[in-house]
């Protein structure tokens, strides 16, 4: 039997502002990926979307950005793999003290925004963020694009790498995701988004923009939480995975097979 997880961005909301259907999602995913306060979420937020994780039987990982609350960490920042590393470090340890004294164990660390797309290319970012989850817990599963140097450098520093693909994102031919400022960026078309996570996790592939069939590996779909149609979409999507076979389950169980 096919197996996948299905994770969504959560946390993402900021003292006053209220981002994403935190509570509604997290019934119809299997990891959250909490945001540690660079390029979203606070605090009280933190603490508040771990024990919602919780009471939901959802697993919990680290969501590190780049310190840009204001691009809400898209806008790529020129930084060394040492700041890389110790920004990581920096928001695993945040998330993880509430995550403590709720009782919950992190499971995995997935990279936000311009640093996820920056180090997907670039061996030298990847590794210290590689190195920076190794540093505080070598148990940790390094969360990262499909077929990049996200999965290269986990496996060179030695621990534990999620191949992550996307719903409702366009592909380029080299595996990367298309730029959001460029057009297919996003796949709007639900019936659309739902085939091609069939086929990325039943095929090994997905389609990109020029038609070029990419290969990946689908340990993980990632469910964007601050879409309006979030929760029908995540629910439409288990529906089809269920008819097709396919189980939906926690992230290490993926990795086990």
């Amino acid at each position: 039997m096919y197996r996948v997880d299905l994770n969504a961005d959560l946390g993402e909301s900021f003292g006053a502002y209220t981002l994403g259907m935190d509570g509604d999602v997290l019934k119809h995913i299997t990891s959250a990926n909490v945001a540690c306060g660079f390029h979203a979420g606070d605090a009280v937020v933190m603490a508040k979307t771990v024990k919602l994780a919780k009471a939901n039987g959802t697993a919990v990982g680290a969501h590190p950005g780049f310190p840009d609350l204001v691009g809400f960490g898209r806008r790529n920042m020129a930084v060394s793999p040492a700041e890389a590393k110790a920004y990581v470090q920096y928001q695993i340890g945040a998330l993880m003290a509430f995550a403590k004294a709720d009782g919950v164990s992190l499971q995995h660390v997935k990279p936000h925004g311009a640093l996820y797309n920056m180090s997907a290319v670039n061996m030298e970012l990847a590794l210290a963020i590689a190195e920076g989850i190794k540093a505080v817990d070598e148990n940790l599963i390094f969360m990262g694009l499909s077929g990049s140097c996200h999965i290269e450098a986990a496996k060179r520093v030695g621990i534990r790498a999620a191949g992550e693909v996307f719903a409702d994102r366009g592909y380029q031919a080299d595996g990367t995701l298309v730029p959001r400022s460029k057009p297919g960026a996003i796949i709007t078309d639900e019936n659309e988004a739902v085939a091609r996570v069939l086929r990325m996790v039943q095929e090994g592939v997905v389609e990109a923009v020029d038609g070029t069939l990419v290969p990946v590996q689908a340990d993980s779909v990632c469910l964007h939480g601050d879409n309006p149609h979030a929760v029908a979409f995540a629910q439409k999507l288990r529906q089809a995975l269920s008819a097709a076979g396919v189980a939906v389950v926690d992230l290490k169980e993926v990795l086990a097979r």
